[in-house]
């Protein structure tokens, strides 16, 4: 295969996984996974963990610039992440026995309309909820989204990152950009369980493509998370927003037009 479009192909996947990482928390492999298997015809099960390896760095990189910024809550999100760990697993388990094609185009219109909620939503809203909620209904509230985030990413593949930014801003109460800077902080972990796990079943061929998704995805989500943290919260609400959005729609485009031709 030409090696000039592989690198082209691998630098605007990670362009968009990396973009999508540091400006909403979301997995680089609902992005990555559908451009490799796409343009360059990896096989699905290898594409996304392309995916997750690369969300790994992107996320480590994007979690260190929100918590020099102040935006990130680990203590807090400790519950969570240990829930969404083990459904992960748990959620991988079901998927062997179960299609998935249907509940990941339920996903990607659920992300179109999370988008279009962060255009419309009062700024004002979570900065009320996050002092009314206390630490007890924090925690309910942390292991009962981590339960549900840890199946979906799990079963489809990829949604974590996006689900988990609406638990913590509808639900926990978190700001956008606290929220993101959570949510890439537990991507990163959730990312590496999947994406070791992905190659100690079935390992890869593609390694300059690997190498080439985890440079670029973390080179652009260098980039989005230093912006993400100097935009004030109305732009980055929109910019996530725009980003959900534009992500849910190319996918369903992929899984339904150019997938089934």
């Amino acid at each position: 295969m030409d090696i000039l479009k592989i690198i082209l192909v691998c630098f605007l996947a990670g362009a968009g996984a990396g973009i999508g990482t540091g400006f909403a928390g979301m997995s680089a492999a609902a992005v990555i996974g559908p451009i490799l298997v796409t343009f360059l015809g990896v096989a699905p099960y290898e594409a996304v963990g392309i995916g997750l390896i690369s969300d790994v760095l992107a996320s480590a990189v994007s979690a260190y610039t929100y918590k020099k910024n102040g935006n990130l809550d680990i203590k807090n999100s400790l519950p969570l992440m240990i829930s969404v760990l083990i459904f992960t697993v748990i959620g991988s388990f079901v998927a062997k026995f179960m299609p998935a094609h249907t509940m990941s185009g339920l996903m990607q219109v659920s992300m179109i309309f999370i988008g279009i909620r962060f255009f419309i939503k009062s700024l004002k809203e979570n900065k009320e909820k996050n002092t009314e909620i206390n630490q007890k209904n924090k925690l309910i509230k942390s292991i009962i989204g981590g339960i549900i985030i840890g199946f979906i990413c799990g079963f489809v593949g990829a949604g974590g990152g996006m689900m988990m930014l609406f638990v913590l801003t509808t639900f926990l109460g978190y700001q956008t950009h606290n929220a993101v800077g959570t949510s890439v902080f537990i991507m990163t972990f959730t990312a590496l369980t999947g994406g070791i796990s992905h190659f100690a079943i079935a390992g890869t061929s593609n390694i300059l493509s690997l190498v080439l998704c985890v440079i670029f995805t973390l080179l652009w989500a260098k980039i989005a998370s230093v912006i993400a943290n100097k935009s004030n919260l109305k732009i980055l609400n929109r910019v996530v927003g725009a980003v959900m959005v534009t992500t849910g729609i190319a996918i369903l485009i992929f899984d339904y037009v150019i997938k089934a031709k």
